[in-house]
């Protein structure tokens, strides 16, 4: 199953990374993508807060392997 095609299109940015609201562009782009990331985890029973602690270590050790890989 392609989860990109059930989740949506992700808006590319408009502003450059050092805008003060890119951050806030993003948020607005991926919150509805996460939204339903966790609708859909919980429909299938997972419990919704432990996915989305989930979401945020898994998140965080991506970025931990992302700066590793560039060394």
């Amino acid at each position: 199953m392609d989860m990109m095609n059930s989740f949506g299109k992700i808006a590319a940015p408009t502003l450059s990374r050092t805008d003060f609201n890119y951050e806030t562009e993003c948020k607005t782009a991926l919150a509805p993508l996460v939204d339903g990331l966790l609708d859909a985890v919980e429909s299938v029973g997972w419990d919704r807060r432990k996915a989305a602690y989930t979401l945020m270590f898994l998140s965080a050790q991506r970025l931990g392997a992302d700066k590793e890989e560039r060394k």
